[in-house]
């Protein structure tokens, strides 16, 4: 499929999330349904999406909706809206609208948006990924004493690294490893679903950092069901060295 129609059609739909919320404030923000975990933003966020992949000859997986689509295309794309739905309803500016296509070959192009900063990712399969339109490449701090490191929850066991960060999206910490503001990414336990992951791992990829699952299994699944434990880094020594950590 032609990946700068998907490209098109990604940065759209983000657009779309960002335009249905811009006027939702205050309580509006974070007033919830009636499934645990969810606000009312990301049903919000979701049909605002949908609007706008739905005219894709694609299928489609979101975290709010489920599949839906054209479920006999070879093309899938994984949507999470509003991936950091706490920051978002609390009015921190660290959450995102995370769009990924996979097909036979894996992961083919995907857009991450930061919704508050207006910060842009793109990435497309073997031609890179960018940061507002700029080329983008992984950090080489190779020894965790020396990084900055982004982390989803608190680990058992504290390696010494020289900062670290708790920012509340996978997504958009995925991209800061992707563009070296962060050397890497540590999940301390296999809570991630695909549509969290996927838009982040194809900018490393792209970019030059390594993501793995802790325990080894496949990231690239479009399976609802599936949690992973994420690990990213941009050298091999630091990817190591956090799985240290996991154990």
């Amino acid at each position: 499929m032609d990946t700068k129609l998907l490209i098109e059609a990604f940065d759209a739909a983000a657009a779309a999330v960002n335009s249905s919320l811009r006027n939702v404030r205050g309580s509006g923000r974070r007033a919830r349904t009636t499934k645990p975990g969810q606000y009312a933003i990301d049903l919000i966020a979701d049909e605002a999406a949908l609007g706008v992949l739905s005219k894709l000859p694609v299928a489609i997986m979101s975290e709010e909706s489920g599949l839906s689509g054209d479920r006999s295309s070879p093309v899938i794309v994984v949507i999470d809206p509003v991936d950091g739905s706490s920051n978002a309803a609390r009015d921190i500016p660290y959450w995102a609208t995370s769009i990924c296509a996979m097909d036979a070959g894996g992961l083919l192009a995907a857009v991450v948006v930061n919704q508050e900063t207006g910060v842009h990712f793109r990435a497309v399969r073997g031609e890179g990924a960018t940061r507002n339109g700029e080329r983008i490449r992984s950090s080489d701090v190779a020894r965790v004493e020396d990084s900055v490191i982004a982390l989803s929850g608190l680990p058992g066991l504290v390696l010494p690294w020289k900062q670290f960060r708790v920012l509340g999206s996978a997504a958009l910490a995925l991209c800061d490893v992707a563009c070296g503001s962060v050397d890497g990414f540590l999940d301390v336990a296999s809570w991630h679903a695909p549509w969290d992951y996927l838009g982040g791992v194809l900018m490393c990829s792209e970019a030059g950092a390594i993501t793995v699952d802790a325990k080894s299994r496949a990231l690239d699944t479009a399976d609802p069901m599936a949690r992973r434990q994420v690990l990213a880094a941009g050298t091999q020594g630091l990817l190591e060295s956090l799985r240290n950590a996991t154990i």
